[in-house]
């Protein structure tokens, strides 16, 4: 009974109120959400923020920070894309953009940990380097700006648009890999020294931890969500294309905070990204459906940030008030 009262009080509990309370008001306004059927399918829209923003987590727990993700998309999409117009078959072509992605987050991982430069400016560095190589390449082809490289084969394409029953494949995507890293985070050895990182890296690395191995894998998860969401981004648009993901960014920051992982590390959880996320998601989705511009709707999630990081900070200062209250009386 103490446990679940417990789960009342976590602030999770009180997102996932607020993602009804907003599927109801959106509701009144267009039946549509009500529909569990349209909620669902609608992640496809969203499901790339998702799929960077639930690593992310564990980078931002460390007390870094990885700003290149939108690059890693756009970059695996083009990679991708380039593989399969020069003739490799499409696994190949999936395959090659996967590990670039992949090695892109581990590049980043490896210079945080073995160098003492900021993660933000390491991976601001990072973002112009992925997204020019991206670049780069598409040009090489003749495929910049909007042109992409299509022709992509049936099966492909399917990876953004196929479906299992009612529940949409980008669903079960999001949800096999908020299992496996919420599994990482709070079941595995791996989990624990992040946590301990992000609250005292010093006593992280007292306790025996490797802290610049554990910070590495850390940026590799992430590079291994921006290479899923970039492989989805060029199914679900039919074209490859280095501009891919360029607004996730900002999105995939609001829905880690939202979710109440401290920016400053040693706090988080991957269930309260993963319902911060779809909270963003159906929030852009009833925004456009009311007629709001995807300009102001970026104004609304920025705002959401500023008010998710004030809210939270109140929202621990009346928890601790209340434990303190309660020790008091005993």
């Amino acid at each position: 009974m103490k446990i679940k009262g417990e789960i009342f009080k976590r602030w999770e509990f009180i997102i996932f109120l607020l993602l009804l309370l907003e599927i109801l008001v959106f509701g009144f306004f267009n039946s549509s959400f009500l529909n569990i059927k349209n909620i669902l399918y609608s992640t496809t829209d969203f499901a790339h923020i998702s799929l960077v923003a639930l690593p992310l987590t564990l980078v931002i727990i460390t007390g870094g920070i990885d700003i290149s993700i939108a690059s890693i998309m756009g970059l695996t999409s083009i990679v991708i894309g380039s593989t399969w117009s020069l003739g490799a078959p499409i696994q190949v072509a999936v395959s090659l953009g996967l590990l670039s992605g992949i090695a892109a987050g581990t590049f980043n991982g490896f210079l945080v940990a073995y160098t003492d430069i900021q993660p933000l400016v390491i991976t601001l560095g990072t973002m112009f380097l992925y997204s020019g190589i991206a670049t780069g390449i598409a040009g090489s082809l003749g495929a910049s700006g909007y042109n992409g490289i299509g022709d992509f084969p049936e099966g492909f394409l399917s990876f953004a648009y196929g479906s299992i029953g009612f529940i949409p494949s980008s669903m079960i995507y999001i949800i096999l890999f908020a299992l496996f890293l919420g599994f990482i985070l709070h079941r595995h050895w791996l989990g624990r020294s992040i946590y301990l990182i992000g609250v005292n890296v010093n006593t992280a690395l007292y306790n025996g931890i490797k802290v610049k191995l554990v910070i590495v894998l850390t940026y590799t998860l992430t590079g291994l969500g921006s290479a899923i969401a970039g492989i989805l981004l060029t199914s679900y648009f039919t074209s490859a294309r280095s501009d891919l993901g360029s607004e996730a960014l900002l999105p995939a920051l609001t829905a880690v905070v939202l979710g109440g992982t401290n920016i400053l590390g040693g706090s988080g959880t991957i269930i309260g990204t993963f319902i911060a996320a779809i909270f963003l998601g159906i929030l852009k989705q009833g925004l456009m459906a009311l007629g709001v511009t995807n300009n102001v709707s970026q104004v609304v999630i920025g705002l959401v940030l500023i008010v998710a990081v004030a809210a939270k900070l109140f929202f621990t200062k009346l928890k601790m008030n209340s434990g303190n209250s309660k020790i008091q009386t005993e």
